[in-house]
């Protein structure tokens, strides 16, 4: 009685992560429609926010939503593999946390570059052309903080990828993608501060990053977590707390 009744907290923890994670990537490609927030080149946001400013005030909080229900999902996923090995588990919660704080810290000089044309804001010192030169530069801020959060994007992968591998309730091929996934965010996150004129090179990148994650969320939210042994399930055994420090 006890282990169908944790089999079924198990896998309703997994459904609502599931449920957060798919959400979040349909909010971030919203974002980007709407106001080029995320992907988007500096031009592109910058054409947004004078084309509609309306239409990009809406990506930006999109985009800001979007920061929240990753974090709810890391949370989610923390609770899930928590048995595996707590410690692992804490760390990916953590770098995940640290990448959300960095994203939407990023956000903030797209306030600066969507008020600059605002007359409340008393620019009116400077000509069209220094206005659209600081909007740029404040795009430009946004795009490198953008580009550092990915640094702790990339390595929450690893931890999480390895105890998706460890958990017997999850299937081995999404851990292995999501560790691949880390390498290819990590790759982009080089190429965009180290090569910028190369943005090609992370293409190949993105095709892996799709897979395992839409991927992951995608089973969560409809298979959700099988334990094929008791002692995968949480609480059912010591054992399955992994090895601790």
């Amino acid at each position: 009685m006890n282990a169908e009744r944790d089999r079924l907290a198990l896998n309703r923890v997994a459904r609502i992560t599931g449920g957060f994670y798919l959400v979040y990537i349909v909010a971030m490609v919203l974002a980007d429609a709407l106001g080029h927030i995320g992907r988007g080149t500096s031009e592109q946001v910058y054409q947004a926010i004078v084309a509609n400013d309306g239409l990009f005030r809406l990506g930006l909080v999109v985009g800001l939503i979007s920061a929240f229900l990753f974090l709810m999902t890391a949370w989610g996923l923390y609770i899930l593999l928590r048995p595996v090995n707590r410690n692992l588990a804490l760390l990916f919660l953590l770098l995940n946390t640290v990448g959300v704080a960095i994203q939407c810290a990023s956000m903030l000089p797209l306030v600066s570059a969507m008020l600059q044309g605002d007359a409340a804001s008393h620019m009116q010192a400077y000509s069209a052309g220094q206005l659209e030169g600081l909007a740029y530069l404040s795009i430009n801020v946004y795009k490198t903080g953008f580009v550092t959060a990915q640094l702790f994007f990339a390595t929450w992968l690893f931890p999480l990828g390895y105890l998706v591998y460890r958990s017997r309730f999850l299937p081995r091929f999404l851990g292995v993608l999501l560790v691949l996934d880390g390498i290819a965010v990590l790759v982009w996150f080089l190429q965009a501060l180290l090569l910028p004129d190369y943005a090609a090179i992370r293409y190949p990148g993105l095709v892996v990053s799709f897979v395992a994650e839409f991927g992951l969320a995608l089973w969560l939210l409809v298979m959700g977590a099988k334990a094929t042994d008791p002692a995968g399930l949480p609480g059912a055994s010591p054992q399955a707390e992994g090895v601790r420090a």
